[in-house]
Formats: C-alpha cells, sequence, structure tokens
C-alpha cells in the first residue's frame, strides 16, 4: 500500500475509531466502570469511606448515609427523623450556594432505613463542601428557632399533598399489612405526628443515631485519594462516634386482616385498588428473584385484566432492611374493582401453581436487569449501590447484576409458595365507599372504614348498636 493512499485513508480511520469510542461510551456505563470496586478507608472514629478518583473530572460527588431511618420514630412521632435530616441545613442559602455558585446540588432524603445526604460541586472545592458537611454532621444546629421552622415546613407539606387517593391507598395498605410495625406509618410523617415532635426529641435522635461509626461516606469524581483523606481526617475526624449503634430490631407484626377495607375518598369513575403481602428483605438471597417475580406478575395481571393498560398500575417489591411488602397497585374502574380483585389473586396463585415459561422468564429476567443497569448510569446511582452494599450487607455489585441472570423457574416457584400461598393477603380499594360496598360484598368480605357495626342481640338482653372508632393510616 503506498505512503499517499494511507494519508488519504487516515483520516477516515481516525473518525471510524471516533464513532466507536461515542457509540459505546454512549450507550451506557461500561462494565468494568459498574463492577470495579472504590477504595475503602476508614477513619479512627470509625467512619467508612469510599473513594473513586476520576481523574480530569471537574466535579466531586459526596454521599454521606446514616444508617438509621426513619423506622426509629418514636411511635405516635413519626417524621422525627425526616425532621432530623432537614435541620441538618437549616439555612435555604446554603442550598442556594450549592445550586447557584456551584452549579450543583445539596439533597437530604429520608426512608426507612437510612438519612442521606448528597452533596455535588466542583472538585476544586472539595475541601469548602466538607466543611460544610462538617457544620452540618458535627455541629448540628438543633435550636429551637430551626425546629420550630422545619417542623412547621413539614407538617405543610404533609397537608398539601395529604389530598390524592392514590397515596392514601398505598398508606393503607401499608398500615393494613404492617399495623404498629414501623413499615406501617408514612416515613415522612403525618401533619398530626410532625406536630408532636419536640426539640428534645430532635437531640436524643442525634446522639442516637447521628455518629460517625453509623455512617457511610463516598467521595466520586475528581478528587484523588490522598487528598480526599487528608481534609476528611481534618474536618470529620472530631464526628462523634457511639458506644453502640443501635439495631435494627422490632417485634413483627401480627398477620394483617384478610377483609378488602373500603375507604370513602372523592373519587370519578375509578378507585385505587392495593394489595399485599410480606415481601423479602433487601439482603435476602431471594431478593432478585422477588424482583423478577413482579416483573412477570405485573404482565401477567394486564393480560387478564387487558383494560388495566390504560390505567397507571404497578407491582413492585419494596425491600427493606427487615423484610417489606410485594404490593400491587391500580386506578381501576369502579364498575370492575371487583374482576381487578380477582384477577390479581388468580395472578398470585398461578405463580404458585405451575413454573414460569422460559420465554417468559427470559423477558423478565431481561427487564428487571435492565432496570437496575439504568441505575448505574448515573455517579449517584452507582454512589448509591455502593451504600447499599453497607446499608444492608450486599455483595459487590458485580454479582448483584449476576443474581438476575441467575433466577430460574424454579427460584420464581419457590419465593411465589413463600409469600402467596400460605400468608394473607391484605387489600385496600378507595373510592365511592357505598357504591364499592355494594358490589363487592356479596362476594368479598369487606369491612367499610367508620362503618357502624350491629351486634346480635342477646336473647336475654337487646344491646344498642356501637361504633368501632377506625383512624386513618398516618
Amino acid at each position: 500500500m503506498s505512503l499517499a493512499l494511507l494519508t488519504n485513508l487516515l483520516p477516515r480511520v481516525l473518525i471510524i475509531l471516533s464513532l466507536t469510542v461515542l457509540i459505546w461510551g454512549g450507550s451506557g456505563p461500561v462494565y468494568g466502570q459498574v463492577a470495579a470496586e472504590p477504595e475503602r478507608e476508614q477513619l479512627l472514629n470509625g467512619l467508612r469511606v469510599l473513594v473513586w478518583n476520576r481523574p480530569g473530572d471537574q466535579e466531586v460527588l459526596l454521599k454521606l448515609r446514616i444508617h438509621s431511618g426513619a423506622a426509629f420514630d418514636v411511635t405516635g412521632k413519626g417524621g422525627e427523623m425526616a425532621i432530623l435530616g432537614d435541620i441538618l441545613f437549616p439555612d435555604t442559602s446554603t442550598r442556594e450556594y450549592f445550586t447557584d455558585e456551584m452549579g450543583g446540588r445539596l439533597d437530604v432524603d429520608t426512608d426507612y432505613d437510612s438519612i442521606t445526604v448528597t452533596l455535588q460541586g466542583r472538585a476544586r472545592e472539595f475541601e469548602r463542601i466538607v466543611e460544610i458537611l462538617r457544620t452540618a454532621i458535627v455541629t448540628t444546629q438543633i435550636s429551637p428557632e430551626n425546629v420550630a421552622r422545619i417542623r412547621d415546613g413539614r407538617i405543610k407539606i404533609a397537608k398539601e399533598t395529604n389530598v390524592s387517593p392514590a397515596l392514601w391507598a398505598d398508606r393503607a395498605i401499608a398500615a393494613r399489612l404492617f399495623g404498629d410495625f414501623p413499615y406501617g406509618r408514612p416515613q415522612t410523617g403525618s401533619a398530626e405526628s410532625l406536630a408532636r415532635v419536640d426539640r428534645a426529641d430532635l437531640l436524643l435522635a442525634r446522639d442516637r443515631f447521628l455518629n460517625s461509626n453509623n455512617a457511610t461516606l463516598v467521595v466520586f469524581g475528581g478528587v484523588p485519594k490522598d487528598r480526599a483523606m487528608r481534609a476528611l481526617r481534618q474536618l470529620l475526624g472530631p464526628w462523634r462516634k457511639s458506644e453502640q449503634v443501635v439495631p435494627t430490631t422490632f417485634r413483627q407484626p401480627e398477620p394483617p386482616d384478610n377483609r378488602t377495607l373500603i375507604m370513602n375518598a372523592p373519587a370519578d369513575q375509578s378507585a385505587e385498588v392495593r394489595l399485599a403481602t410480606r415481601g423479602v428483605s433487601r439482603s435476602d438471597r431471594d431478593f432478585a428473584t422477588a424482583v423478577v417475580l413482579a416483573v412477570i406478575a405485573r404482565k401477567r395481571w394486564e393480560t387478564l385484566s387487558p383494560e388495566l393498560s390504560r390505567r397507571p398500575v404497578f407491582v413492585r417489591n419494596e425491600p427493606h432492611v427487615l423484610p417489606g411488602m410485594f404490593v400491587m397497585g391500580v386506578a381501576a374502574d369502579t364498575l370492575l374493582v371487583g374482576k381487578t380483585l380477582k384477577s390479581a389473586h388468580d395472578v398470585l396463585q398461578s405463580l404458585v401453581s405451575s413454573p414460569v415459561p422460559a420465554a417468559e422468564l427470559d423477558a423478565a429476567k431481561s427487564g428487571a436487569s435492565a432496570q437496575f443497569n439504568k441505575e448505574m448510569e448515573r455517579p449517584d446511582g452507582i454512589a448509591g449501590a455502593w451504600l447499599d452494599i453497607d446499608t444492608f450487607g450486599l455483595p459487590s455489585i458485580s454479582q448483584q447484576i449476576a443474581a438476575f441472570s441467575a433466577v430460574s423457574a424454579g427460584d420464581l416457584q419457590r419465593v411465589a409458595s413463600t409469600l402467596f400461598e400460605k400468608t394473607r393477603i391484605a387489600s385496600v380499594v378507595i373510592g365511592d365507599s357505598q357504591q364499592l360496598k355494594a358490589m363487592l360484598e356479596p362476594n368479598v368480605k369487606v369491612e367499610l372504614m367508620g362503618e357502624l357495626v350491629k351486634p346480635q342481640p342477646d336473647k336475654a338482653e337487646v344491646k344498642p348498636a356501637t361504633t368501632i372508632p377506625v383512624k386513618k393510616p398516618d
């Protein structure tokens, strides 16, 4: 081949190589990036640190997770841990600084299992970011003024968002399934429960849970490990260590009432339907199987009731440190609620009675894997997955990905039998209660919230009707 021909071909070859890199780089994360392990360190105070340096990256992402969440709210004071999370950064100016000055963000998210703080900004200002984090967790400003303002803000949000039948249904099915168990109350609390939280509660929660040896920090971006650890030792080294981490142990809930709970709510021609049973925990070896099971159950439910495909429908396994719930939900036409409930039960029984065909299984596994991998396309998702490993005691990310491919038809039938065969299924319907009761009562045992119950009169004594008070879930 002549030199002139090579000279002419070279630009084309470079273009093809460049396009190849762009195509592969733009199609999602490189598997090695997802599977790679961060460098692990631990401060003397017990704070676990995971560092992944990305040379050339102009940004840095910090995620700090406190491994105790709303499950530890004091009974009757739901939302306590959410207020504690908010009060870490009580001034709006701090959030505005990250958004306006650094082009990044500052978020605090509280769920049943944890409080997670996310700070994203410029890598060159890493020390400043850590200093802001230090102020939040080492010298938390739990002043009477801050407590009142943050609590009032939470109460306002609770009142403004407590008007959706879908939200009522989600809360009602959790309360129906779990009762007084922590997962039975909303993790952000209600207006009533938030109003009961006082400064003393927050001070006690800070001392019990906001400790260095009950936390993990991820540093992801353009900050070398040596620089990161130097700043963390200097600024977070003084963070208080607790003598003992409070374990997540609670008395298990009683089996749920198997009657369908009907709640009245303003509705058009639709009703919110929910069914649920106890699920598996996030650390359970059958977690991947439960996820695949949910994918199959949703598809089968839509197949048995085609009208559901035009409605917001979901089936999901909601895992936590302890077993959560396997829940099915849809906004169904009021006239079809009975059929919808029956088809949901038929789906669950079909998963118990016979193995899932190979084609259906493969499609579900692909869907579950794609959902998991989608989370790994963002630094947030990768950092969150690393934190989950610490929170729930999980295997490596690559092993978690492989678990979806390893799910077999036998696994699905075994887990379905455990979840659905000998356990009570809780169910809730929210809509026009009188219409729903008239339609369901001939075929389904129902309980009408707030209904007057007339006991059978004794032959020797006639007693007046009594009212059974039924509280709406927090």
